[in-house]
């Protein structure tokens, strides 16, 4: 698809890899509708992106289903989508004893409950052709020691953006689904970086991250994972998922000592 002239509306649009994509399709000619939860980042980022007169902020408190309603309604009287993006994530590492019901309960809702909700009340007011991008994550695909409620909730995006586009087809809606690999960005926590340096983990700037998206976006490839050995052990996951079940378990004692020294983890 053409960007030029797209409406997009952009999720997590405050953070890394949503800045960054943000940046990216201004620079295309997109007009973008920037959601998410911090006013203040996202008036800065309008204003720092060029044509920011073309530009809108939605502030979603707590994505209630009042927001929700309310951003699809804005949209219908203003000509429509053309490209939905659900980037917003919440991440906890920490081993699941760590992890407070508090923090569980925040990554299910963030990462599969809002945008499957946000999806269906904006699917009937999107353009065709349209496109609906969904940000997964390796470790939706590789599940992994320390992210395990993380890993269980891209796995359900995953899952929900394969299904949803058999759903969807022959509607002029298409489907996509991206799954990045370590990104860095200000939002990781330090023993995050200092776990992934330890293990020798390859990490993506979110620049790089958003100028992937982007071509995904203007190519319509259906899937796309991100990293060549990330890829391959996807792969071997699949089938051999034993392997791969050694491989971590020679890791975990690393693992578990870095999540055990995060108090907070990282929420992005």
């Amino acid at each position: 698809m053409n960007l030029l002239n797209k409406t997009v509306l952009l999720t997590g649009a405050s953070g890394g890899i949503g800045q960054a994509l943000a940046r990216e399709l201004a620079h295309k000619g997109a007009r973008l509708y920037l959601v998410g939860r911090n006013e203040k980042a996202m008036s800065l980022l309008k204003n720092a992106i060029p044509h920011p007169e073309r530009h809108n902020i939605a502030l979603m408190r707590s994505y209630s289903d009042e927001e929700i309603l309310g951003l699809a309604n804005s949209l219908s009287q203003n000509g429509g989508l053309d490209i939905l993006i659900n980037n917003a994530g919440s991440s906890r590492f920490a081993l699941l004893e760590q992890q407070s019901f508090d923090d569980i309960r925040e990554q299910i809702r963030t990462n599969i409950e809002i945008p499957a909700l946000l999806t269906r009340a904006l699917l009937d007011k999107m353009n065709r052709p349209g496109i609906v991008l969904n940000i997964g994550s390796i470790f939706g695909e590789i599940g992994h020691p320390a992210w395990s409620v993380y890993s269980a909730t891209k796995a359900a995006t995953h899952r929900f953006s394969e299904a949803l586009g058999r759903e969807l087809q022959g509607s002029g809606i298409t489907v996509l689904y991206a799954a990045p690999r370590a990104t860095k960005t200000t939002l990781n926590s330090e023993q995050v970086y200092a776990l992934n340096q330890k293990l020798g983990n390859n990490n993506d700037s979110p620049i790089y991250v958003a100028s992937q998206l982007a071509r995904l976006l203007e190519t319509e490839q259906k899937r796309y994972r991100f990293g060549i050995m990330e890829r391959l052990f996807v792969k071997i996951n699949a089938w051999f998922p034993h392997v791969v079940d050694g491989a971590l378990a020679k890791k975990l004692p690393v693992i578990q000592e870095f999540a055990r020294k995060s108090l907070k983890g990282e929420h992005k």
